[in-house]
Parts: structure tokens; C-alpha cells; sequence
């Protein structure tokens, strides 16, 4: 993240099938707690709040009883409107900026690159919030002591329920992905009972304007102007309100209900945009068509279908670590006691958690999960909670496809594709260069400039960076007829590195001139400088992948041979004086502004990328562990999520157990579990995920490694559903700390190498064919 702010489950959640663990307390452990969080009163702060999405449209219900708050987002309203932010001084600045680093004067290439090479304007643009939906229940008085809210993550619903006067009201809210909606129905035990006047307030600066028109009520504006780009998106959000019996009436911008037995609510919203260069769409004809679509769908065919296609996903992936009396106990409660209880099942709580949020916002057609995934309260929230691809993006994606939600990444693949021609643009006019860039951060409008200042903008890798995730989703799906289209943005961001990699005068290597290790003052004078560890890696996915896929395609001779000559040139790893992996070409790691900084660029080569790996790069791991040491386990939530992922990758399964358990703790984790930076952003829950399957299935370096770093805290459990690259489906089942069995399930047919233990089995498999696997005479045998 930048420096805009000071840094400082499972299926019917805990598989009932699995044994319980030995100890005392988790003998004496309940049946499998249901798949929810759960508390017993009303939300009081936003990070208390509940959410549920559609991928497109997000809700965070808080569960108030006279009065209910509902707060709204659409993935498209978003500050400004299309732009270019191109510095026409850059290309001009690009060599004595150069000249500067290589000589070793930092500070002053710092001060050139601030003054001519920055995007225009030096911000991006914001997420904002569509505002509150208020339900206000005239009359409603304090709620009893049965009063209990919840989000069922497995039927993907939202419930407030409470005894109020002698009658028991119970409120339910989805975001359905099938109808495009946040669908909310008010019930209660006596025949008209609900009486509910509802209203918007809106926070943007444009002053949207509520009315109430044919039964419905209507909120119409625009987004808000920032850093001198104009808005130039209309939105409306409309809200359909049927009520079985009772009365319906509206007046002036509150529409009201009295005497109903039922209400049921649709919401609806859109914006004007329909891609980043183009903001013609009609918002109240998107969303008097979607309202329409559902004039005759009665609550129980829209909960029906919205729970089948969730559970679609969600189903896929079943997790059980254990259990204990603790799951017993209010989410906020185990939270708050989580550093000192032993809590198993909320791990699989939030692993499973991860898979809900991703689920509920990032689906096909919609935007990527940004750095709040959809939910956001604010119009102008931290770090504008856009796009931040030196690490937080792409964290946001770590789990989608080893936990089997692949679908989920279309929209980040449609961000990049963005991006290409955006990119196009920039490192034509900055860099005089082929192919495209995009730098640490972007946003709806596809803006590719550095931005913010040098010491965090000046980084060329992020849209390299993003192809591993372009080149993944065929590795994981091996659909040929995918990679044949989207290859295009892998060749065109190398060609990019092909035009602008420079020798290094010292190294006499090839590296990135100028670029930062994200984020981190390397203490002489700056963060910037040539070839930092972290581009040297990116660059080496990048062409790597690229010659993979030219194998696959059919290759282009030239630049087959082009891809290979520059990268048998890039640096290589280093290690430094104190036995750590630099993190620049200099042995600079000690003399870091902060030896404990939260981004751990330079371990990129061990997680995500399979560069280095303990079974086949020993000293380099060894080195990359004695970097992660330095930095310490505590940092902010996304970050300790990287480390535990990089833990697990280093096979220290009881470390990476006291690294989740800093995650699960109060200080990262809010009562509604999501992550704390603090403040929030929801990479760290996706991080959190990724790691807890590190731990029990790694798929790298053309291998599939069972049960690489159980923890000694989770001696029994199973992860289902999980995939590994190859397209192939992986069971994974333990016992006494030991492997039981493992499944793989083919979706390619392909030859797998599994290792577990030391054993290795070669698995040869047909598509739709499964094997399974189990522990024999200390080695791995084909059951």
C-alpha cells in the first residue's frame, strides 16, 4: 500500500465426517457448528456490519431494530470519468533519470523523477459509495434477549432475528448474482405486524437526489469529481417494494409501509459506464429492466436460485481442522479470544470466509475485487480502495484457483485487457516502447501512470505481474482455446521488458531502470534504483511463462529466441553478508529505512512464484528464510498474510500456525472478520485463505505436495476440492498428524508427479479418472 495512510466452514462448515482431535476439550467438542458468524447484538461500526454482494451490487447490513441500515455500492461508481494521465515530460526525463541511478544519486533521481516523470494528475481515482438504504420501523420498540443476527456463508444470506412487543420478526437479506439484486424480505410472526418507512442518505458531493415514482423508491445522481477530472457517470439506485398485505404510499423521498404481514425489497443500481472509455449507458433503464424481470418471481424463487448458484461455487471446497467448545461461542467472542483459545474451526471459518467474499464480489461481467473487495462506505476511502498491483490485487486472487472458484478471476483478466491498451498508450509515450505497462496502482478508468511520488509510483512490473495471473488460469484449467486468446497481453507486456531492460554498469546484468523493491527506502537516499530482486523474478515469470506458451501455440521463431537471449541475461538471486536474499542488486538489506518492512518484495520468488523452493533451490530458500526472520511475523494484516503463505512455502508448518493465529487475532481481524490493515482492506482475508492451502496442498514446480506444512495444531481434518495445476481435482485426508488418503480427480488428462513426506509417486490420469493415494511402507502407493 501506498503512503497515503500511516502503515503501521467448509461444507455446512466443518465436515462432520472428520475425527476429532485427541485432546480433552476437543473430545468433548459439539457437533459441526453451522457455516455462519454469528452475534447477539446489533452492529454498532461498520467493521461489525455483515456483507453480502452479487458480484455487481454489495450490502453491509448492520441487523438495527427500530431502525436498520443498509449500506450500498455498485462495482462501477467510482469517482471522475475516462482519462489519460500521460506526463509529455517523461519519455524527455527517462535517460537522466537513468544516468542518475547508475552514478548513485538517488536522492537526485528522486527529485527529476517527482518533477517530470509522475502521471497527471499524481492521484488516482476513488471507489465510492452509493450510500444508506434506511429502514426505519415506526413504533418497534427494544428487541428481547433472543435477539440474534448472522451470515449463513454457505446459503449466502443475511439474518436479523428478535422478539419485539410479543412478536418474533425475523429480516433477510442476499445479493443474488442471477437476478442482480439485493433482495431483503421482513416477516413476522402476527398478520400486519410490518410497518417500515424507508429513505436514502447519500455522502457524494453531487447531491444525489431521493424520490418516489410508481411504488418505488429512487435515488438519481452522479459520481463526484476528483483531482481535476470531471464526473462523468450518471447512477441511479431504485428500490421495489411489494407488500403482502398492508399499504404502500409514498411522499415526497420516503416510501412508506403500514400494516403488512410481508414486505419484500428489491434493489437495484447501475451507472452510466459500460467500459473505461465509454460512459453512454442508461442506469435507470438498466435497472427498470432487471426490476421488471422480477415482477412475478415471488422470495422463494429468488432465495432458490440465488442459493443454488452460490453454493455452486461454494459447495466445491470442504474444510474441517478441527473443533473445539470454542465455535460454540459469538464470532466477535472468538475473535477476541482467539490468541489465547485453541480454535481450530475458526480458522476454517475464515478460510472458508475468503471463498464467500471472493464469491460475492468478483463475478463474471462485474470489476475485479478492489482494495475492499466491493464494500466501501466512503467516497473518498483509504488508498481510494482502488487497485494495487505491487501486491494487493493480486493477493486478492491467490486463492481463486487452488480453491476451485476459477470463475471468479474473469474479472481480473478483463482488467487486464484493459489495461494492454491503456498500457499501450504509456509505454509508447514514456518509454518510446513496444507492448504495454501499467505501474503500482490503477482504477476503473485504466490509468497506467506512476502516481503518487517516486518513492512508491516508479515501479514498471504491475502489469507483469498480473500476467502470472493470466498464465495461471490456464495452467490451473488447461483450456488451450482460453491461452490462444488471451496470450496477446503475456506477449505484449514482454515485449514492453524487451524494449526497456538496460545493462546494468556494475552487474553487467540486464534490469528495470527505474523501479523501486515496493515501497522500501533502501536507505541511501531513496527507494529508487535498478533491477530491485522482486522485477528480476516478475520478468522471469513472465518470459518463462511466455516460452511456455509458445511451445503450446506454435512458436514465433524471433521472438522465442528474442525472450531467451534477454532472459539468460536478467540478474540472478544474490545473497548477502548476513546470509538473507537481497532484496537489491547492492548488499543494501541492512541499511533499509526499516528492516521490518511490511512488504517482503524480494521472497516473490518463493511465494507466489516457484522460483525458489526448499526441495530445489535449498540455499536461496535458507537465504529467503533468514530474510523473513528479519522482517519479523507481525506486520499489517495483508502482510502477515504473505508471510504466512511464504512460511508454509518454507514447510515450517507450527510457524506459519503462529502466524495464522496473528491474522485471526483482534488487532487484524474486525468483529465481522474482516481484515485489518488497519484500516481494512480485504487482500489479507484473501491471503489468509491462500496460505491455510499452502499449508495442506502446494502446486508448484510442476508438483503437487501433499500436506507440505501441517501444522501440529490441526493433527486431524480434511480439505476437499481443492485444485492443483494440470487441471486436477485433489481430496487431501489426515489423521494423528499423518496423511490418510488423497484423491485426485482428473479434469485433463496429464501425468502428475505427487510428493508427500519425501515419497514421490508418478499418477498418470485420464480426464474424469481418479486415483487414490495412501501412505504404504513409508512410501506413497496407488490404493
Amino acid at each position: 500500500m501506498t503512503h497515503a495512510l500511516t502503515r503501521r466452514t467448509t461444507l455446512a462448515v466443518l465436515g462432520a465426517s472428520t475425527a476429532l482431535a485427541g485432546t480433552t476439550a476437543r473430545a468433548a467438542a459439539p457437533k459441526a457448528a453451522p457455516p455462519r458468524l454469528w452475534y447477539r447484538q446489533p452492529a454498532k461500526a461498520w467493521v461489525e456490519a455483515l456483507p453480502v454482494g452479487s458480484g455487481r451490487l454489495g450490502a453491509m447490513i448492520f441487523g438495527g431494530v427500530a431502525a436498520e441500515r443498509l449500506q450500498l455500492n455498485e462495482d462501477t461508481l467510482w469517482a471522475g470519468g475516462p482519462y489519460e494521465p500521460i506526463n509529455p515530460e517523461a519519455r524527455g526525463a527517462l535517460p537522466e533519470i537513468r544516468r542518475l541511478i547508475d552514478a548513485g544519486e538517488y536522492a537526485k533521481a528522486t527529485e527529476l523523477a517527482d518533477a517530470k516523470f509522475m502521471g497527471l494528475p499524481k492521484r488516482q481515482m476513488a471507489y465510492q459509495t452509493i450510500g444508506d438504504l434506511k429502514l426505519d420501523f415506526p413504533g418497534l420498540g427494544e428487541a428481547g434477549s433472543d435477539y440474534v443476527r448472522d451470515l449463513d456463508i454457505d446459503g449466502a444470506i443475511a439474518t436479523t432475528r428478535f422478539t419485539a412487543g410479543g412478536v418474533h420478526y425475523v429480516r433477510e437479506v442476499i445479493g443474488s448474482a442471477p437476478d442482480g439484486v439485493i433482495a431483503v424480505r421482513l416477516a413476522a410472526s402476527r398478520k400486519g405486524a410490518i410497518s417500515v418507512d424507508l429513505s436514502f442518505a447519500s455522502p457524494l458531493k453531487s447531491k444525489p437526489v431521493a424520490s418516489v415514482a410508481g411504488g418505488q423508491l429512487i435515488l438519481a445522481g452522479t459520481n463526484d469529481s476528483q483531482q481535476g477530472i470531471p464526473a462523468r457517470l450518471t447512477f441511479e439506485c431504485r428500490v421495489d417494494a411489494r407488500a403482502r398485505g398492508g399499504k404502500v404510499t409514498g411522499q415526497g423521498d420516503t416510501l412508506s409501509v403500514r400494516g403488512a404481514d410481508e414486505v419484500l425489497l428489491l434493489i437495484a443500481a447501475a451507472t452510466s459506464y459500460r467500459r473505461y472509455d465509454d460512459v453512454s449507458g442508461d442506469p435507470a433503464a438498466l435497472n427498470k429492466a432487471t426490476l421488471a424481470k422480477l415482477a412475478t418471481k415471488p422470495w422463494t424463487t429468488i432465495l432458490a436460485e440465488h442459493q443454488a448458484d452460490h453454493r455452486a461455487l461454494f459447495r466445491r471446497v470442504g474444510v474441517d481442522f478441527g473443533r473445539t467448545r470454542a465455535d460454540l461461542l459469538p464470532t466477535d467472542q472468538r475473535i477476541k479470544q482467539s490468541p489465547t483459545t485453541d480454535d481450530p474451526s475458526l480458522a476454517a471459518l475464515y478460510y472458508q470466509y475468503g471463498r464467500y467474499l471472493l464469491i460475492a464480489c468478483s463475478r463474471p461481467g462485474g470489476q475485479p475485487a478492489n482494495l475492499q473487495g466491493i464494500w466501501n462506505d466512503k467516497t473518498s476511502p483509504p488508498w481510494e480502495s482502488k487497485y494495487t498491483i505491487n501486491i494487493n490485487t493480486e493477493m486478492n486472487y491467490w486463492p481463486a484457483e487452488p480453491t476451485n472458484l476459477a470463475e471468479t478471476v474473469e474479472p481480473l483478466i478483463g482488467l487486464v485487457e484493459g489495461l494492454a491498451e491503456t498500457g499501450a498508450r504509456m509505454a509508447k509515450a514514456m518509454y518510446g516502447a513496444r507492448g504495454w505497462v501499467t505501474h503500482h496502482n490503477t482504477d476503473l478508468w485504466r490509468a497506467t501512470a506512476p502516481i503518487d511520488g517516486p518513492l512508491w509510483g516508479v515501479w514498471p512490473t504491475g502489469g507483469a505481474w498480473l500476467c502470472k495471473h493470466v498464465w495461471d488460469h490456464y495452467d490451473y484449467g488447461r483450456d488451450q482455446a482460453y491461452l490462444a486468446r488471451v496470450y496477446p497481453l503475456m506477449k505484449g507486456s514482454a515485449r514492453f521488458f524487451l524494449d526497456t531492460l538496460v545493462v546494468d554498469p556494475k552487474f553487467g546484468a540486464l534490469v528495470t531502470n527505474p523501479s523501486i523493491s515496493p515501497e522500501n527506502d533502501h536507505g541511501h537516499g531513496s527507494s529508487l534504483a535498478a533491477g530491485p530482486t522482486m522485477d528480476q523474478a516478475i520478468v522471469r515469470d513472465l518470459f518463462d511463462n511466455c516460452l511456455k506458451a509458445e511451445a503450446l501455440l506454435g512458436a514465433d521463431p524471433a521472438f522465442v529466441a528474442e525472450l531467451k537471449a534477454a532472459r539468460d541475461k536478467l540478474a540472478p538471486y544474490k545473497i548477502g553478508k548476513d546470509g538473507q536474499l537481497q532484496e537489491w542488486q547492492e548488499d543494501w538489506d541492512a541499511d533499509a529505512a526499516d528492516i521490518h518492512h511490511r512488504h517482503v518484495s524480494h521472497l516473490y520468488g518463493l511465494f507466489p512464484s516457484d522460483q525458489i523452493a526448499i526441495d530445489t533451490t535449498p540455499k536461496l530458500a535458507a537465504a529467503a528464510k533468514t530474510s523473513l526472520l528479519t522482517r519479523g511475523d507481525l506486520a499489517t494484516g495483508w502482510a502477515i498474510a504473505w508471510r504466512l503463505n511464504l512460511w508454509a512455502r518454507l514447510g515450517d508448518g507450527d510457524h506459519a500456525h503462529s502466524v495464522l493465529k496473528l491474522l485471526l487475532g483482534p488487532e487484524r481481524t474486525y468483529p465481522n472478520m474482516f481484515d485489518a490493515h488497519p484500516p481494512f482492506q480485504i487482500d489479507g482475508n484473501f491471503g489468509g485463505t491462500s496460505g491455510m492451502t499452502e499449508m495442506i496442498l502446494q502446486s508448484r514446480n510442476d508438483r503437487i505436495y501433499l500436506l507440505p506444512a501441517l501444522p501440529s495444531a490441526w493433527p486431524t481434518g480434511h480439505v476437499t476440492g481443492l485444485r492443483a495445476r494440470g487441471a486436477v481435482g485433489v481430496d487431501v485426508r489426515w489423521a494423528g498428524g499423518k496423511l490418510a488418503e488423497a484423491v485426485l480427480t482428473a479434469g485433463a488428462d496429464g501425468r502428475h508427479t505427487v510428493v508427500h513426506a519425501g515419497s514421490t509417486l508418478e499418477v498418470e490420469l485420464k480426464k474424469g479418472q481418479a486415483a487414490r493415494l495412501v501412505p504404504r511402507g513409508g512410501a506413497l502407493a496407488r490404493a
